[in-house]
């Protein structure tokens, strides 16, 4: 059987691209209506539990079906050695013949290339935008002062909870946010 799956990420979006080009050449199709970041996508589940052996899983393009190549080349595995084969239409590859075998690493290997290009990039711009000075990362929730302050606080004896409460932090917040000052005042004052 070849049993076709895909899926749009909301109610809105449009599956009769993703329908007209597996309806024709599978026994049945399954869709699935949420973001492929879902922690949880049950229809997908439910259709690699459903494929046999010599069953066919038959999807319009890789991100329709999967979240990254990772998890394309994890869920190809398994369904390989469960004797599935695996369908991309718009890329014209069936891993069922030794050509789309081919096809398929070569296109899983190419995208895997660029995830890890993207990803070399991304480190050396942010690397160039420390040597500038940039502040990277999320705004602080408190200043030094507020730290300070927050430090006597507890040093008096109020409770950590109630620190936090009044500068709008979780106490956690809190927590991090001194630790990360007393380690910093330590380092300097052992620099000097």
């Amino acid at each position: 059987m070849k049993i076709g799956y895909l899926r749009v990420s909301t109610e809105e979006q449009n599956e009769n691209r993703q329908i007209d080009a597996l309806l024709p050449i599978c026994d049945e199709i399954h869709i699935e209506k949420l973001s492929a970041t879902a922690k949880s996508r049950p229809i997908f589940e439910t259709v690699l539990k459903k494929l046999k052996r010599e069953d066919s899983l038959v999807v319009w393009s890789l991100d329709r079906a999967f979240r990254s190549v990772k998890d394309a080349l994890h869920h190809v595995d398994l369904l390989k050695e469960r004797g599935i084969s695996f369908q991309i239409i718009s890329l014209g590859v069936d891993t069922a013949t030794a050509d789309g075998r081919l096809a398929f690493t070569v296109v899983a290997a190419v995208a895997e290339h660029e995830s890890n290009r993207l990803s070399e990039r991304t480190k050396q711009g942010l690397a160039a935008a420390r040597k500038r000075g940039k502040k990277l990362g999320a705004k602080r929730k408190l200043s030094d002062r507020q730290i300070r302050r927050a430090i006597k606080r507890l040093e008096a004896g109020e409770k950590i909870k109630h620190v936090a409460y009044d500068y709008k932090v979780h106490p956690w917040t809190l927590t991090r946010n001194i630790n990360r000052f007393l380690e910093t005042r330590s380092a300097l004052k052992n620099e000097v």
